[in-house]
């Protein structure tokens, strides 16, 4: 069969649907992959090689949204805990899902030019499902956005951070490592682990095996960040699976104030892999909410859909397992503490004055005990 003949009978656009259109294989085969514009196809060309590409906010009203939102929030922080030991300590300030009450972030997360880009170099609709707001820097470790949330066919998520201040290095800016997006994505069975899997005697909690695996990546390939210094009303689109943070904020008088929307995609299951084991039939499904509309995305896979049956089983075993654990723990924790109780008093028993003068009682009862056990007995 003659090319020609091949594309005739495969279908323009229809080979490979499961695979971002960014990351396809045939993205520079014409006739391929649905025709995008010059812009599109410049970012898509950008997130398959780097994971990430940066953009102007494709907002008139950037400006005045950046302000509104800045004066609706600031005052919901405790500043002066934050600088008093939050800085210190590397935390960070947020506010999840403010586009519930504030139509300035609602605005920024459903701005149709980015769904629009979205929707053509990943090849499904983007759906928001999530905001975050922060004024100062995250100080967050580096991580990659696909063990958290993650979707099937894998990759249909990323994230666009937009900066509604112009960043300084000492603010804690955003930092990513270019070409990380490449390396498989690490899901518990890559580990050899699962979501209760114990290391040290204690439980285990996810982020440390895979934050080993990451920094492992990293220094073996010797790769550095970049860090991106912003100005108000840029933002960077990366991909699921690129490794990605925040850098330390040094001045705490600074702020850092930006914009982070999550997106996932159309057709797809929704999942947290952290805490699923799906071949232990444990898969803790997300049933996220598309913010435009607040209608909940459902779980598809292969165009069907996911029996909601089998959605809501598979997810309350996820979740009984998890309880399970923490009730173990639980009983665990309140056993020693009574053991130790008890091992308290025995000891300030022993070194009591009463325990002295009784103790030669004790010793002729003991005695007289084994005398009787030792009688001989008439059968």
């Amino acid at each position: 069969m003659g090319y020609d003949a091949a594309l005739t009978s495969a279908g323009a656009a229809t080979l490979l649907p499961g695979i971002p259109t960014f990351e396809s294989p045939f993205l520079d085969c014409d006739g391929f992959v649905p025709a995008m514009s010059p812009e599109h196809l410049s970012v898509a060309r950008q997130l398959r090689e780097q994971g990430y590409a940066v953009i102007d906010f494709p907002d008139a009203d950037f400006d005045a949204r950046a302000a509104a939102i800045r004066a609706a929030l600031d005052g919901g922080f405790d500043w002066a805990r934050w600088r008093a030991t939050g800085f210190a300590a590397n935390e960070g300030l947020r506010v999840q899902d403010a586009w519930k009450t504030q139509p300035d972030v609602m605005a920024l997360a459903a701005n149709p030019a980015v769904l629009d880009l979205l929707t053509a170099v990943f090849g499904r609709e983007a759906k928001p499902f999530q905001t975050l707001n922060f004024p100062v820097g995250t100080q967050q470790q580096t991580h990659s956005d696909a063990s958290h949330f993650s979707s099937v066919p894998e990759k249909f998520m990323c994230g666009v951070w937009v900066a509604l201040e112009d960043i300084e290095a000492d603010a804690g800016p955003l930092i990513y490592y270019p070409g990380t997006h490449k390396w498989p994505v690490i899901n518990n069975e890559h580990l050899g682990v699962t979501a209760l899997h114990f290391q040290n005697g204690n439980a285990w909690k996810p982020g440390n095996a895979y934050d080993a695996t990451w920094n492992a990546l990293l220094a073996a390939h010797k790769r550095e960040p970049k860090t991106f210094l912003a100005r108000k009303g840029q933002a960077l689109i990366w991909v699921a699976n690129i490794l990605h943070g925040g850098a330390r904020q040094t001045n705490p008088d600074r702020t850092r104030w930006s914009q982070v929307t999550h997106y996932f995609f159309d057709g797809c299951a929704y999942y947290t892999p952290f805490f699923s084991d799906p071949f232990h039939g444990n898969i803790l499904f997300r049933e996220p909410i598309d913010i435009r509309t607040r209608e909940p995305m459902r779980n598809v896979v292969g165009g069907a859909p996911i029996d909601p049956d089998f959605v809501s089983e598979a997810t309350d075993r996820a979740k009984r397992v998890a309880g399970g654990h923490e009730a173990h723990r639980s009983q665990l924790a309140e056993a020693q503490a009574e053991l130790a109780y008890h091992k308290d008093r025995v000891e300030r028993l022993r070194a009591s004055l009463s325990w002295r003068i009784t103790a030669p009682l004790r010793s002729d009862a003991v005695q007289r005990v084994g005398r009787w056990f030792s009688r001989p007995r008439v059968s």
